[in-house]
């Protein structure tokens, strides 16, 4: 009987579908197990063969799982609202809706075809309004809440406008903008309710303010931080730059010490732990005003060196800093003006890198050092971002080598050092004379680094001229895009006051508009909507959230996707709590798992979720890189010369794609209809054939060298694409992918087939006892597979596979006792097959929930011991004895042996070294 891979899998996939086989509902008397994919963006171009890799490995998990006897939630859904649906819409007229859905049900039919084992009626999508209903519910919950720093958490802003009415803010402990005024109980019950709603903004958890942003003219959009990669738009790699306006926010500063404590309690890479780390930017030090002469301006300086105040001889502001209007002198406001236009078409990218550049233009105005009165002039310098500290650096030319470049080339002062390396460099005379009574002179003999800035904070917050400092990298999160494909903040303005919806009114869904453009007058594409108004009068917020804003807490959806009255039900959050193997890109460390991090912190604190880390478990697997094939055109000419002979000639290489190459010979006819300018194209050939080059790339669609899983799956089934996606190499690595190597896993799973069914007499398999050899066979394929898959050791398991059914061949295996478990052992990994064989065994019920085989310590015992025999410890033969024998008997056996008397030569043996289970040394 045939393998029928393909009848065999539609056959499977049609049956889980009506079953219900992957259908999950909370049972407390199981254990439950989460496992998570990242939910994919549904691009139009559809999965190619890399996507899968962690699709795959997790299926193999969840199986694995459900075996084990826990109750499994594997689902899946889709990060729906995006630019690129968008960009489309605006291209085409075409509503993003529509390109979405048609997108969806292309990465629907996919998924399918590989066999994951999803439960699909948890499927949520981000731009559906009953989904996003809730993610509007969650930003107004931020909305209406403020960061309590005594508590170190999260609270209604109803608390917080109790404690005003009552005290003031005097005593209040928050989170807030730097410019947040005083006021007592009684100034704050004066203040009109305009002034008041201003006040609560400077503390909530979602606000709206003036701010610095990220903006990108090709986008016409606001871009959050993570979007921009070294100065450029990450999707498209546009120029951006930096440019204030009112924009909504989300106050992800407050938990920055909290996101760094809890990386610890967390099973996640370290190289993400590292990079978050790294982005939250946790720096320990002083922060310094330096008042502006003949101002009421100050300029404030972070420093983790204040040790070194005595050096400064300059400040540099970023260009962009809100005092260069207000302190620049009027003889220096043109050449300054012109500088700050110069540096704002620069990228950061370009002004960070550029180390050897150095510009900057004179303010004209002067600061006053903090301890000794000196007048230090103030510049700015592209090299300092307005988004970084606090937009001001204070220039200590002899300890920082850009400071040093800088005062260089301007010809500013450079204080000399007397001891680097000691906290003291400038003498403890010059601190004794201008800290005067906040040093103690006693203190500053011998002091290292670390002590003497302690010291240096104390006199700086004593003469009310600094304060010590713990200061953050990590910056709030730009909140609002200037777009139209995405969530619209439930907000509307009433009288310049910001109001939010109450929850009874959401969702707040997208209105029609004529395009998907800005406005002519530079607004966002809502503002088309000349009709969309709240109560038909309220002008609606025009921004819509970013995409990060439903993958902040879809794992939450998913436990109850069904529900209208919340966004999951106590029961459900309490039973499925937190995400227990979470799989996806390396390359969302600071974007999506920073965020639903801080989303799930902040829920956790208004008492909606049980668990404060969205994941215990994350994995980031690696890419599957594609290998291109490259064809040789003579230089000037319409004639490809073949791999092996393109260093006789003058050649330019160019992609072919890879769906006309078999092996690495190119299908020359296909090749020259491929492209008009290819049909009259002749070739230079070795032995008969075209042979391409290769280069492992990364896979895309510019490189031709795409493979789909949808090809792949129709021509080998899509058990042998889940297995070699497996073998390519560890679950973490980068691998490239080679179409050559998945014939040896087809040829793999035929042989399995061969082992349950015969050629015409269908199933094979006996009843008869298994043999102790055939048993050990199985139970060590049990270990190694149990062990593989807890370790995500996937690509040892294929193999594993491999060894384990050529021994069974070899031992002409065909019990029911070894090869129904081995089919259990298979499940995860090959799906398909093994419920047509597990069925073919005699089975009503599917494989899916079958117990997973107990590994039996005592079938794996070696009944024999292989023994190197040395002479005078050189290694000579091996000889096979039981392990039960004793040293007397090993020793008379490997006397008695025929090679023995070889090796002798006639010589008298002195003595036998035995070492039990090793080794035994003839010495003569």
């Amino acid at each position: 009987m045939e393998y029928s891979f393909r009848e065999i899998e539609k056959n499977w996939q049609r049956r889980w579908k009506d079953g219900n086989t992957y259908r999950t509902t909370e049972n407390p008397a199981q254990p439950k197990y989460y496992v998570l994919d990242m939910f994919p963006y549904p691009s139009g171009a559809g999965l190619h063969v890399g996507h899968p890799l962690g699709y795959i490995a997790s299926d193999i998990l969840a199986r694995y799982k459900r075996h084990r006897g826990f109750n499994v939630l594997h689902p899946m859904g889709y990060d729906a609202f995006g630019l690129p649906a968008e960009q489309y819409a605006i291209q085409t007229g075409q509503h993003p809706a529509v390109t979405t859905e048609q997108n969806i049900l292309r990465f629907r039919e996919q998924l399918d075809k590989i066999g994951l084992s999803y439960d699909w009626h948890r499927e949520v999508k981000t731009c559906d309004p009953g989904y996003y209903k809730w993610t509007q519910w969650i930003f107004l919950k931020l909305f209406h809440s403020w960061y309590n720093n005594k508590l170190n958490k999260t609270e209604d802003i109803a608390v917080l406008t109790g404690i005003f009415g009552k005290t003031g803010n005097m005593d209040v402990s928050a989170a807030c903008d730097e410019d947040t005024p005083s006021f007592s109980a009684e100034e704050w019950k004066s203040f009109p309710e305009k002034k008041q709603q201003e006040i609560l903004m400077m503390y909530r958890i979602a606000y709206l303010s003036e701010a610095f942003v990220w903006w990108c003219p090709a986008l016409g959009s606001v871009l959050a931080n993570d979007e921009v990669k070294e100065g450029v738009s990450e999707r498209g790699g546009y120029p951006v730059e930096r440019k204030k306006m009112k924009q909504w926010s989300m106050r992800i500063t407050a938990y920055a010490q909290r996101l760094l404590d809890d990386l610890e309690d967390i099973q996640w890479s370290e190289s993400i732990k590292e990079a978050q780390r790294n982005w939250i930017g946790k720096s320990e030090g002083a922060s310094v005003k330096f008042d502006v002469r003949g101002t009421e301006y100050s300029v404030e300086v972070f420093t983790t060196r204040p040790d070194t105040l005595f050096g400064v001889t300059f400040i540099t502001l970023a260009p962009e800093h809100e005092l260069v209007e207000k302190i620049t002198a009027d003889e220096q406001r043109e050449k300054v003006n012109d500088y700050v236009q110069y540096a704002k078409a620069r990228s950061e990218r370009e002004r960070q890198s550029e180390v050897k550049k150095i510009t900057g233009a004179f303010t004209g105005a002067y600061a006053k050092h903090p301890f000794t009165g000196e007048e230090i002039p103030v510049w700015i310098g592209e090299y300092v971002l307005a988004g970084y500290g606090t937009g001001a650096v204070m220039g200590v030319p002899a300890h920082d080598t850009r400071d040093y470049s800088f005062a260089k080339h301007f010809g500013l002062i450079i204080k000399q050092v007397i001891n680097p390396g000691k906290a003291w460099d400038f003498g403890k005379e010059a601190y004794e004379e201008k800290a005067g009574k906040c040093l103690n002179s006693s203190f500053l003999d011998g002091k290292e680094v670390k002590e003497a800035i302690t010291i240096c904070i104390a006199a700086l917050e004593k003469q009310g001229i600094g304060t010590g400092k713990v200061n953050f990298r990590l910056r709030d999160a730009v909140f609002g895009r200037q777009r139209y494909w995405g969530e619209p903040i439930p907000i509307y303005y009433k009288d310049g006051i910001p109001c939010p919806l109450s929850e009874a009114e959401l969702p707040l869904e997208l209105p029609k508009v004529d395009k998907y453009l800005p406005t002519e007058t530079g607004e966002p594409p809502l503002a088309r909507a000349k009709e969309w108004k709240y109560k038909g009068q309220y002008d609606y917020e025009h921004t819509t959230m970013p995409g990060w804003a439903g993958s902040s807490w879809y794992f939450l959806r998913y436990m109850d996707p069904k529900n209208p009255d919340a966004f999951a039900s106590k029961k459900a959050a309490e039973y499925w709590r937190e995400i227990d193997f979470y799989i996806g890109g390396a390359e969302h460390a600071t974007g999506h798992l920073l965020y639903v991090r801080f989303w799930t912190k902040a829920l956790y604190d208004l008492g909606f979720i049980p668990v404060k880390e969205p994941a215990k478990r994350l994995v980031n697997q690696g890419m599957i890189q594609g290998t291109s094939a490259f064809v040789y055109r003579k230089n000037g000419t319409n004639t490809f010369v073949s791999a092996g002979l393109r260093n006789n000639f003058q050649t330019t290489p160019f992609h072919a794609d890879v769906s006309m190459v078999e092996g690495n010979e190119l299908n020359i006819e296909a090749f020259k209809l491929w492209r008009e300018d290819l049909k009259d194209a002749t070739f230079e050939l070795e032995n008969g054939n075209y042979i391409v080059g290769n280069e492992v790339e990364k896979m895309s669609k510019s490189k031709y060298n795409v493979v789909s899983p949808d090809d792949m799956c129709e021509k080998y089934g899509a058990d042998t694409f889940r297995m070699y996606e497996m073998f390519l190499g560890p679950l973490e690595l980068s691998k490239p992918w080679n179409t050559n190597g998945i014939t040896g896993v087809h040829g793999f799973i035929k042989k399995l087939w061969k082992l349950y069914v015969g050629e015409a007499s269908g199933i094979k398999v006996e009843e008869e006892k298994a043999e102790a050899k055939e048993l050990k066979v199985l139970h060590k394929t049990i270990k190694k597979i149990t062990d593989d898959i807890e370790n995500l050791s996937l690509n040892t398991a294929v193999s594993a596979f491999m060894i384990c059914v050529n021994e069974l061949i070899e031992l002409k295996c065909n019990k029911r006792d070894v090869l129904e478990p081995l089919l259990i052992l298979l499940s995860p990994f090959a799906p398909h097959v093994c419920e047509e064989l597990w069925e073919k065994l005699g089975h009503q019920e599917s494989i899916t929930r079958a117990p997973w085989p107990e590994f039996n310590a005592s079938l794996t015992a070696e009944d024999t011991v292989i023994y190197p025999v040395q002479f005078n410890g050189k290694t000579r033969f091996n000889l096979e004895l039981p392990s039960s024998v004793s040293k007397e008997e090993i020793e008379k056996a490997v006397l008695a042996a025929e090679h023995t008397h070889k090796y002798l030569a006639g010589n008298t043996v002195k003595k036998v070294i035995v070492v039990p289970k090793r080794i035994v040394n003839v010495v003569f």
